[in-house]
């Protein structure tokens, strides 16, 4: 049984934060489904990982393009999760169900703090999720590191 682990950006922007969570999925073995809400904003993230450091290169690709089941990291705005990932990363408040929680080892919701709308969907997603049983985590980088401050 898998876990939601809730992701509340204060002082990195999600392109900061995104790849340093991905890599760390990728080092654990996981395959990775990166998803949205918005098209444009997936090919925007698409771009935003081609130009990462060589040394910290993430394989990936975008939902819809040729060999999407053969991409470690998949970036798509669909509930369909072609590339077995085994880790769900949800980005600008897309949509997770409990049963995802459970199906897969890890579900990250990355949200950005600034945003109301971003906070007040994410904790209606903490509460969704944990009143469905599925064990979860909220951590926040506002101390300047990255600590766990609940679990439910």
């Amino acid at each position: 049984m898998g876990a939601a682990f809730f992701y509340h950006l204060t002082r990195q922007p999600l392109e900061a934060t995104l790849p340093t969570l991905l890599g760390k999925a990728r080092q654990a073995g996981w395959r990775v489904a990166v998803r949205g809400r918005d098209a444009t904003r997936m090919e925007w993230l698409d771009e935003t990982l081609w130009q990462g450091p060589d040394e910290g290169f993430l394989p990936h690709g975008l939902a819809g393009r040729p060999h999407e089941a053969d991409q470690p990291i998949l970036l798509t705005t669909s509930d369909d999760i072609p590339n077995g990932a085994v880790c769900l990363m949800t980005v600008d408040g897309a949509a997770v169900a409990p049963d995802e929680v459970t199906r897969l080892e890890r579900v990250c919701i990355v949200f950005d703090g600034h945003d109301e709308a971003a906070l007040q969907t994410a904790r209606d997603q903490w509460k969704a999720l944990t009143a469905a049983g599925c064990s979860a985590q909220y951590w926040s980088e506002a101390s300047g590191r990255w600590e766990k401050k609940a679990e439910a």
